[in-house]
């Protein structure tokens, strides 16, 4: 606490007005310390499996707080989250998967160079399984130049 002195100078009999302040100094320190906490945990909560989406012009959609994601990179490597699976084993470790049943969405991601037969197979694959909600994932955004086909005809 701090106090002040009255400009007449000071007698016996004066109190000392204190002054009330808040110290502001202990609290700035909390919030750094929570803006490192957000700032490392940020980067934790995302699916960080390299694969070059496509991008898609159409309209974004709300996605669940714990979303099930299968991706299928370029080399035709599957995983669940991060962890890499077998083609064979993809059903069997969903099934396996806390919190996933059948009627759970599953966002596919597939890498731009993955063939579309290859991305058949797998949607196959799940949906032999009993998974049927299966939704496809690409970046937001105005697709590349190079993505659009020139002709006319391969517009349907």
């Amino acid at each position: 606490m701090g106090a002040s002195i009255a400009e007449g100078g000071f007698d016996d009999d004066e109190e000392y007005a204190e002054a009330h302040e808040i110290n502001v100094t202990p609290f700035i320190d909390v919030i750094l310390v929570l803006l490192i906490i957000f700032m490392v945990a940020a980067p934790l909560s995302t699916v960080d499996l390299p694969v070059n989406l496509p991008t898609s012009s159409a309209t974004p959609q709300k996605k669940p707080d714990k979303p099930t994601y299968v991706s299928i990179k370029a080399d035709l490597a599957i995983a669940i989250g991060e962890n890499l699976v077998k083609r064979v084993d993809l059903v069997r470790t969903l099934d396996t998967t806390p919190n996933m049943t059948k009627d759970s969405f599953i966002f596919l991601r597939a890498d731009r160079a993955v063939p579309y037969g290859d991305l058949m197979d797998v949607l196959e694959i799940l949906h032999a399984g009993g998974y049927a909600k299966i939704k496809l994932v690409a970046l937001e955004g105005v697709p590349d130049a190079q993505s659009v086909p020139a002709t006319d005809n391969a517009r349907l």
